[in-house]
């Protein structure tokens, strides 16, 4: 019963930062909204933010957000591909099969408590593979590792390939594009930045004495050594290329809504790929499938290629809608039906 409380507990917190992010973001943008139909003597009665994206989603090219789908669905099959290369030195075979509905189960309890779905789909996988959680949860972690690696060889690749068009906002933002202060700036935060690494270097030997410090460092060598069992894998450049590919069809997700939006569809892949950089991080705030947070940063993104908030903000939607909403809330319960089904008469190899 105390487990139960504490689970609904989370859930009604961290759906509340989620509805509470989502109604300010919300909020904000229509107040913009409101006051460009002012300027372009529009009556207020006809300038609702909300059915403003109600028909932006309707107008929506659908031929490619039926692609958006098809990408998701194949980032899922790689990463249910890549699970079972992680599984496999444990000595046990699985069937991809199960991988992959455990996997697309796991996002489903995401939208209701955030990082619930790792715990889900290696309990599920652990029930229908007869494999011992515990084991299962040590293969997820390496999984999310890579995830997150993957994810900070895409921020660089990002930065040099944006880099012209994040200055650009950055100097405008700060009103000194030709007084060149703002470059004096971003220099000054370079140096502090290598002046920090410094100091921290000569601070090491005492901050280890601190208890909090030495579960950061161990937790730390822990994702170091996770990593590193990657070389032990029966083909460890399959598992880079899977890495790579999951990622390739996350972005192509983002680009893909994208096109389906006429205000964004003229948008290149530099842009989409900065605007995925940004939202990317939304999904990974605390918030039951990055509600809010997400729309907050892909307006953000957004804003560096002068799309308007409120437009913006419908790209959020149509994007989290068709993903987050739709295909997760689909799939999570064709998962639950499907699981005890496929299984029926199983037995682990």
């Amino acid at each position: 019963m105390k487990k139960i409380f504490g689970n609904l507990l989370r859930f009604l917190i961290f759906a509340g930062i989620g509805i509470a992010i989502l109604y300010y973001v919300f909020q904000k943008q229509s107040t913009a909204f409101q006051a460009q139909c002012a300027l372009d003597n529009v009556p207020a009665e006809k300038c609702s933010l909300a059915q403003k994206i109600l028909t932006d989603y309707q107008q929506a090219n659908w031929g490619w957000l039926l692609l958006v789908w098809v990408a998701f669905f194949l980032s899922n099959v790689s990463r249910a591909y890549r699970w079972q290369m992680l599984i496999k030195p444990l000595g046990y075979q699985t069937k991809v099969i199960n991988g992959l509905w455990t996997i697309l189960l796991g996002y489903f309890a995401n939208l209701g408590l955030p990082r619930m779905g790792e715990i889900v789909r290696a309990s599920a996988m652990s029930k229908y593979e007869k494999i011992p959680v515990e084991k299962l949860i040590g293969t997820v972690v390496i999984d999310r590792i890579a995830d997150t690696l993957t994810l900070l060889l895409i921020v660089g690749i990002t930065f040099l390939v944006e880099f012209e068009s994040l200055w650009g906002y950055l100097s405008n933002m700060m009103g000194s594009k030709n007084s060149g202060s703002g470059k004096l700036v971003m220099i000054g935060l370079i140096v502090l930045f290598f002046l920090g690494l410094y100091i921290f270097k000569l601070l090491l030997p005492k901050l280890r004495q601190f208890a909090l410090f030495q579960k950061i460092e161990k937790i730390l060598q822990g994702f170091l050594e996770g990593f590193s069992t990657i070389k032990n894998l029966e083909s460890p450049i399959m598992f880079i290329v899977h890495s790579l590919f999951i990622w390739l069809m996350y972005y192509l997700m983002l680009y893909f809504c994208f096109l389906s939006y006429a205000p964004t569809a003229h948008l290149g892949f530099g842009a989409a790929l900065m605007v995925f950089v940004f939202g990317t991080f939304g999904m990974v705030i605390p918030s039951p499938g990055g509600m809010g947070t997400y729309h907050a940063l892909v307006i953000a993104g957004l804003t560096i290629y002068g799309i308007a908030g409120q437009d913006g903000f419908s790209l959020a939607n149509i994007a989290f809608f068709t993903t987050q909403i739709f295909f997760c809330i689909l799939f999570g319960v064709i998962a639950l039906i499907v699981l005890p089904i496929i299984n029926k008469n199983y037995k682990q190899v």
